[in-house]
This record gives structure tokens, sequence and C-alpha cells, in this order.
């Protein structure tokens, strides 16, 4: 019969410190991100040392004494400015317009990695406009056909595909997040015009 195998040493807050600056290396993140990083790291050394046999209120209780050390290197991390969620959002918000995501999907997006909604506007109006000015408006028209492009609608529908059902390509937008007045602006355009707003936003 094999022997278990020994019980992997308990991660320390030095550890763990090198792992999110190994993380922060390849990655941006927020700090709700990199707090998560850390959690994971810890729940797979529980995970072995299960496995090692060590008990499972020994596994928890050395995972709880350790949470505030993950709270401590994720202050550190955002007083270094390793981690800005403030920077991260504003970088994340022209990214995935870029690649057709709405102002809303964008908003969504942002909070699902625990950037708070008052750091969300202010990034999304540093990075797009604010929602009533042109440049925001041009920003969503933009995000819109470059969804259009990429699910051939509108201005972007091949020549040989039948005529497409204009509600259901409306359901298309709808869905993610981009208002019908955009829509229907995208529906209506011209492919040549269509291709120079991309062209045009993706410059800037």
């Amino acid at each position: 019969m094999e022997d278990s195998p020994a019980p992997p040493p308990v991660p320390d807050a030095a550890s763990l410190r090198e792992a999110a600056l190994a993380h922060l290396a390849r990655f941006a993140t927020t700090e709700q991100g990199l707090r998560q990083v850390l959690d994971r790291r810890l729940r797979r050394w529980g995970v072995r040392a299960s496995r090692a046999g060590l008990p499972n209120e020994d596994i928890e209780s050395a995972i709880a004494s350790l949470r505030p050390a993950i709270d401590g290197i994720v202050a550190s991390m955002t007083d270094l400015g390793a981690v800005d969620d403030a920077g991260y959002a504003r970088n994340r918000a022209l990214s995935l317009t870029r690649t057709g995501r709405s102002r809303r999907a964008v908003e969504a997006h942002l909070a699902n990695k625990g950037v708070d909604q008052d750091t969300t506007r202010e990034a999304l109006n540093d990075s797009l406009g604010e929602r009533s000015d042109s440049s925001a408006q041009e920003a969503e028209l933009a995000a819109a056909l470059v969804l259009a492009r990429k699910r051939r609608l509108g201005p972007f529908q091949r020549p040989d595909r039948e005529e497409e059902d204009p509600l259901k390509a409306l359901g298309v937008f709808a869905r993610n997040g981009f208002s019908r007045d955009v829509a229907q602006s995208v529906l209506d355009m011209d492919s040549d015009e269509a291709e120079d707003r991309i062209i045009a936003f993706r410059s800037l």
C-alpha cells in the first residue's frame, strides 16, 4: 500500500504576495479580481491538503487565518498602483467598445469584475464621453456597427443571402444592449459609411 503524500506546506503572506506579483506581471485586474486569484490559490492548496489527509477543519482554519493577509496584499498592490480599478475600467471600456460591446454591456462587464458604479461611470465618461455627448453617441454607433459586421447585419449583409427580417436584426442589437434608435441607424446605413465610421472610431 502506497503512503499518502505529505501535506503541502501552508501558504503564507510572502508566498501569496509573490503569487500576486506574478499575476499582475501578466494580467491587468481589479481589486476583486486579484482577491479572487489569491483565494483560488488557497482553495487549490486546500484540495491538495485534503487529498494528503489533513483534516478539513484544519484546512478551513488555515484558509480563514490568511484572509486578512489577502486583504493586506490587495491594499498594498492598490497603493503601489499595480491594481487600479479606474484605469482598468477606462482601458476595458474602450477596448470592449471597439469589439462591438454596447455601453450597457460594458457596464455589466465591469460590475462583474467588481468595479463600483461611480468608478464605472467616470471611466466610461473619460474613455467614451458622457452619455449625452456626441462622442459617446458616436462610440455607441461604432460599437453597434462592429457587432453588425460580426453578425453580417445591415450594411454588412452578404449579397448572396436572403433579405434579413428587420425585427430579427433589431432583436440581435437589443440583446446586446443597444437602443432601437442606434440599431435602426446601423440597419439604414450603407456599407461605405459604416466602414468609414468603424475605421474613424478605432483610430482615436
